[in-house]
């Protein structure tokens, strides 16, 4: 592992940044406020601010600012209810009913808004009980209120400054994504390697990909500086992302029979070779992605000509000495791999020359596409969207149902002293940060809680029994926020371990000498909070992922047929739109990354709920092969290069029919005779037989040919390698309609009404 790197990667990333702008903005008020003797009576004031900066998710500036204002209004009056209403608990009752189903019914409208509720909620938390709020309610109001609009103005201040630099930084790990993809492709030539293993790896990057490409997707294409101005900047960040989605692409093009290849190039070296130089390609790619993060033109690190030179003589050179009449074929598999090698760096040498493109240039820095098509969907703002999700059949309203009980539980366990639970309020936050919609998430963040909580807070003790100089303390309270910022999103263990060591030292500088209360308070409280809301999860109206398995298989065999048919058009002669390809690919991945993500979930539900586990795996796995394989079809349609040879409607129709197949069952269809005769045509791909007999005679004949351009190949490999991506695709489709016949039937039993 590249340490080094490593280390440039997280630091420079965007959640670095966003850290240390909360933490700045959090702990320098404080600062003034300390200097002046102030900061215990002002204490709202940065915990308004903190609340605030933690509702800022990636996005455009308009939507940011949204949400922003919204949770400063939210914030505000939730806080105000809850002081005014402390006292009666009728009425605590009654808010924590109300607001828990708002607060929690409004993730409806995306995640954004979902962050906003979130936070709502821990606001009521830490004023329920009027702890923190004094004798003056309206001042500690006002106070809140103005800590709450100060990260307001910091963000419009620091958005106007550097309109760019989170379009930048979310590209740029885009590049970090799929450097990390291209290793684990890379791994598939190593010697020896775990195909299952590596086949669970790739469909996990598939998510995380799709993922973060749907959120800078929002954010590229819907901030109008970006979208609307003709700057370097502004077009290089565009060109940049979709060029950062050609090479995913690319990237899924080189999928192919792995495990014969394997045992074709086995006692060669070959295989290594291409597996280190596809790891020098990752590299690059993960310079790029890192240069972006800073904000500075990239650099090649590598001389990949040299390199791609070398490793292409390596193939010749083994192909005159080896080849033959018997392994021929194989030498075309291997020559269409380097082939697509060969244009990964091509890609990787024009986004390097895009990347020092002057400013006389940018106005030619163009897409051509209509962005608005490839924006993910969203629910608008619209009250119907609440209303018609205000029913048992809504997750969302389960999810609220659960939440507002499950705090209501915790409230209620609060009130009684003699559990000797100091902090109502932490229970309640802790409910909040670990109940999710999904039973496999709260599950995992409820068991990284409790181990992250009491880790830290034992670090948090050792540190305040053998520290004692405040300035060590400040400065080990200021790392502690920025590393639990930074790691909030994705290493949820670490940001609570650093979270609980931030606030240990900050009860320590606001009420020195209590830190066995707190530690003791701390603990008692996360456990009962995750006692509840394991509870609570498991038996509240709980969602379980195998509900969704049906529907999200619809969506992805769907996907996938247009998918194919989109790519199948162009040998077909039909009228190739590139535009409408772009937005039938993005379909396919998306969905077949919904599908694998609420598998990955269903894995880490209880055993009960894992219904037809091992079959919707299956589904799972021919789905990724299908959009890999027709995305290897792909690289095919993007010249004037015909295929006369392919009898591309013979593979159009037995491979749609097969397809279509799938889709009928899935929707409870039944398959016609049409549908089966279609799936037993056998394509007439004679001319492609008889090229392949004329080059076996020859080789019989000892004609052969040391071709040294690596950017060309020959018209009989190109078919060779069709075909066969023809016949996959046709094999794994034809498997997966088995899978989902297996699947229907065990559905059909499960379901059937016991004989009495």
């Amino acid at each position: 592992m590249n340490h080094s790197a490593e280390l440039k990667k997280f630091i420079t990333s965007q959640y670095v940044y966003s850290a240390i702008r909360i933490t700045l903005a959090t702990v320098l008020p404080c600062l003034v406020l300390a200097r002046f003797g102030l900061l215990k009576e002002y204490f709202l004031f940065p915990l308004g601010t903190s609340f605030v900066a933690l509702t800022d998710q990636p996005g455009p500036f308009i939507r940011r600012r949204n949400a922003l204002a919204f949770a400063v209004i939210s914030f505000v009056f939730v806080a105000m209810i809850a002081s005014f209403v402390m006292n009666i608990k009728v009425l605590v009752f009654a808010e924590i009913i109300v607001f828990g189903i708002f607060f929690s019914l409004i993730g409806v409208y995306g995640q954004r808004l979902a962050a906003v509720g979130s936070l709502s909620l821990v606001v009521l938390a830490i004023f329920i009980d009027g702890h923190l709020t004094g004798a003056n309610i309206f001042k500690s109001l006002l106070i809140f209120a103005s800590g709450c609009i100060w990260f307001l103005l910091i963000f419009l201040v620091v958005t106007t400054i550097q309109p760019y630099k989170l379009a930048s930084q979310m590209i740029g790990e885009n590049y970090l994504q799929l450097a990390e993809f291209l290793k684990i492709k890379a791994n598939y030539y190593q010697k020896n390697p775990d195909f299952d293993k590596l086949t669970t790896q790739v469909i996990a990057k598939q998510i995380e990909i799709k993922n973060l490409q749907e959120e800078t997707r929002e954010t590229v294409f819907k901030t109008r500086t970006i979208v609307n101005e003709s700057t370097t900047t502004s077009r290089l960040l565009m060109l940049m992302f979709l060029n950062s989605m050609d090479i995913h692409e690319k990237l899924m093009t080189s999928e192919s029979d792995y495990q014969k290849l394997q045992q074709s190039f086995e006692d060669t070296t070959i295989l290594v070779k291409i597996h280190d130089y596809l790891n020098l390609l990752s590299d690059e790619i993960t310079n790029i992605g890192i240069s972006l993060q800073i904000g500075i033109r990239a650099k090649t690190i590598t001389n990949l000509g040299e390199e791609l030179k070398n490793l292409n003589n390596d193939y010749f050179e083994l192909r005159n000495k080896r080849i033959s009449p018997e392994n021929f074929e194989n030498f075309m598999v291997l020559r269409q791999i380097l082939m697509r090698i060969n244009e990964i760096t091509k890609e990787i040498n024009e986004i390097y020359k895009v990347f020092s493109q002057n400013v006389k240039l940018a106005k030619s820095l163009s897409t051509g596409l209509d962005l608005k098509k490839f924006m993910p969907n969203e629910e608008k703002l619209n009250i119907k969207v609440l209303k018609n999700n205000i029913s048992l059949s809504s997750s969302h309203f389960r999810h609220a149902l659960r939440i507002t009980i499950a705090l209501l539980i915790g409230y209620l366990f609060s009130l009684f002293q003699f559990l000797g639970i100091g902090h109502t309020y932490w229970i309640l936050i802790t409910i909040v940060a670990i109940l999710k919609p999904a039973y496999s998430i709260t599950k995992k963040r409820n068991m990284l809680r409790l181990y992250g909580t009491i880790a830290g807070a034992v670090v948090a003790y050792a540190i305040l029994h053998y520290i004692q100089v405040n300035e060590l303390l400040f400065a080990i309270l200021l790392i502690s926020m920025i590393m639990c910022f930074s790691f909030l999103k994705g290493k949820y263990f670490w940001a609570v371990l650093f979270m609980t060591i931030y606030v240990f030292l900050s009860f320590n500088f606001l009420s020195p000498g209590n830190v066995n209360i707190i530690f003791r308070d701390r603990i008692v409280d996360t456990i009962v909070a995750a006692v509840i809301t394991s509870l609570v999860a498991y038996v509240v109206l709980p969602v379980w992922e195998h509900t969704q398995n049906l529907d999200l298989m619809k969506k992805s065999a769907e996907c996938n047929l247009i998918y194919f048919q989109s790519v199948i058009s162009k040998f077909l002669e039909e009228g190739f739109d590139i535009q409408d390809y772009k937005v039938k690919r993005k379909n396919a991945i998306i969905s077949l990354a919904n599908l694998s993500d609420n598998f990955q979930r269903m894995i880490s539900e209880p055993k009960n709920q894992q219904k037809k586990l091992e079959v919707v795996h299956q589904f799972v796995a021919t789905s990724h092969l299908i959009t890999a394989y027709t995305a290897s079809l792909s690289q095919y349609v993007k010249d004037d290069e015909k295929y006369p040879e392919i009898d591309a409607d013979g593979w159009s129709r037995k491979i749609e029919a097969e397809m279509q197949k799938v889709c009928n069952l899935l929707n409870g269809n039944t398959i016609t005779e049409t549908l089966n005769m279609e799936s037993r045509i056998e394509p007439e791909d004679s001319s492609l037989d008889d090229l392949i007999m004329k080059r076996k005679k020859q080789l019989t004949e000892n004609e052969t040919y040391d071709l040294r351009d690596p950017d060309k190949i020959s018209h009989l490999t190109e078919l060779k390698n069709i075909h066969d991506i023809l016949e996959l695709i046709y094999d794994v489709a034809k498997e997966q309609r088995k899978v989902i016949e297996k699947y229907m039937i065990e559905e059909s039993v499960e379901f059937k009404p016991s004989t009495p």
